[in-house]
């Protein structure tokens, strides 16, 4: 029993220091640093409110000045409705700023291309002349020519076709001859007439090089 009595004098020995210690704590924290702030703190200015009598002048608010407006772009003045087109020298002294205005065009060069043209006209008569003396050089050789290479006989026009762009690939003068055989009509092929034996000896060896067989040469009948 006394051991009880011991134990709860001990107990509510300990809460008193505690209680003791947390009072200091609480005490150190409020008043050092009340003891150690050495500036008093200056409380704020009053406000002072004045209330203007009858007698004062009125409230003039203050007015903040406006910038001035930009100027506006000039433009042309709109015609008022109903009012008058305008005058013909007007519209006359606009429509010559017009045509200031537009680069004149470019004018032909005439005399440029005359000489072009007169120049096309030089070649093409040249040329004509040159044509006609070799198409007369042709006419007095075949005139005179005496000697022929039979080359071949064919009835088919393709094969026939083929044999003349061969002779025409190869240079070498030709003409054809339609005759009528037993087994219907036939078209002989020719090379030459040549002027010359040797020259239709030529041509004989040229055929042979191209694979053809003509005959032997002969005169032209």
């Amino acid at each position: 029993m006394a051991d009880t009595e011991d134990v709860n004098a001990l107990k509510r020995r300990g809460r008193r220091r505690l209680i003791g210690a947390i009072a200091l704590v609480l005490a150190a924290v409020i008043v050092l640093p009340m003891v150690f702030d050495s500036e008093p703190r200056q409380s704020p200015p009053a406000l002072s409110v004045r209330i203007p009598g009858e007698d004062d002048s009125g409230f003039t608010p203050k007015v903040t000045p406006k910038a001035p407006p930009a100027p506006a772009e000039t433009s042309r003045p709109q015609a008022a409705p109903g009012a008058a087109p305008p005058a013909p020298e007007k519209a006359s002294a606009r429509a010559a700023e017009k045509s200031v205005d537009k680069p004149a065009a470019k004018a032909p060069e005439k005399p440029v291309a005359a000489a072009d043209a007169e120049r096309k006209r030089a070649q093409a008569a040249a040329r004509e002349r040159t044509e006609s003396a070799e198409k007369e050089r042709a006419l007095s050789a075949l005139a005179d020519a005496q000697f022929i290479v039979p080359v071949a006989a064919l009835a088919n026009q393709d094969k026939l076709r083929e044999l003349t762009d061969t002779l025409k690939a190869a240079k070498l003068p030709y003409y054809t001859e339609p005759i009528a055989t037993a087994k219907g009509p036939v078209t002989r092929v020719r090379a030459g007439p040549f002027a010359s034996r040797e020259a239709a000896e030529k041509a004989l060896e040229q055929l042979k090089g191209l694979g053809l067989r003509p005959g032997n040469v002969t005169t032209k009948s």
